[in-house]
């Protein structure tokens, strides 16, 4: 069986044949696994927020390394809040985590050794059941994209929060047209009141919508340099491609 050659274009698991996945696993043996949540952000962007952004990533990661893309996982652990939320939908830790134990288990007894699992949700529990993936031989890699440093593309904000300048800016760059804007509100917080939100110890103050964070200074061009800087890191640090590649997306034309 001859492996098949990169496209340029996503290797998008769900679209491909098992003699496809065979012959790609001859020379590419890893599967990224974007996870995504549900979960509000404010009342200016979509509750699925967290999972556009890690789709359209392992999408052009899968693009510009020739590795497989699993479907996104679109459910995770939330953080909490005050009042339900119309439309949300968590699940606990345990669950997300024997979910992923499941998913993992299968795709390594069927010749996968490197499960990369991709998330743009800080939120510890959730983070939590992704690291602790158990594997008999296969190595797991958890990337959360907001572990790299974007401090200096920020103007209101020394690190990403919630709903805030990073994740408004990089929605207003992949999908303007569910952006919302005109009812961005911005509410600050210190670090410590961050922490304890991000640790599940803490929900969001009153007085917020669901935003921690600057959204009001937000901006396409801004979004543009956050997702190139995130994508690059992650395509040569994570997935070895050579830092000459493209930086900018690949996938919107897939």
């Amino acid at each position: 069986m001859t492996a098949l050659p990169p496209t340029g274009r996503p290797r998008r698991l769900k679209e491909l044949t098992p003699p496809d996945v065979a012959a790609i696993l001859q020379n590419d043996p890893r599967l990224l696994v974007p996870v995504g949540c549900t979960e509000p952000h404010g009342t200016h962007l979509p509750i699925g927020c967290d999972s556009i952004i890690v789709d359209r990533l392992a999408d052009d990661l899968s693009a510009l390394s020739g590795a497989i893309r699993a479907p996104t996982v679109e459910y995770g652990v939330n953080a909490p809040t005050r009042s339900p939320a119309p439309g949300a939908a968590g699940v606990r830790k345990k669950t997300l985590h024997r979910l992923l134990n499941d998913l993992v288990a299968a795709w390594e007894n069927c010749g996968f050794e490197e499960l990369i699992l991709l998330t743009a949700h800080a939120f510890d529990p959730h983070q939590e059941a992704l690291a602790t993936v158990i594997t008999a031989r296969a190595r797991v890699r958890v990337v959360d994209l907001f572990a790299i440093n974007l401090s200096d593309l920020l103007e209101g904000q020394l690190e990403p929060m919630h709903g805030d300048e990073v994740d408004t800016s990089l929605m207003l760059h992949l999908a303007p047209e569910l952006v919302r804007l005109e009812s961005a509100e911005d509410y600050m917080v210190e670090r410590g009141d961050l922490r304890k939100f991000r640790r599940g110890s803490g929900k969001a103050p009153r007085g917020t919508a669901g935003t921690l964070g600057r959204p009001s200074l937000a901006s396409a061009e801004k979004g543009k340099l956050l997702y190139e800087r995130i994508l690059a890191r992650v395509a040569v640090r994570i997935l070895g491609v050579a830092e000459s590649a493209p930086a900018s997306s690949t996938a919107a034309s897939a």
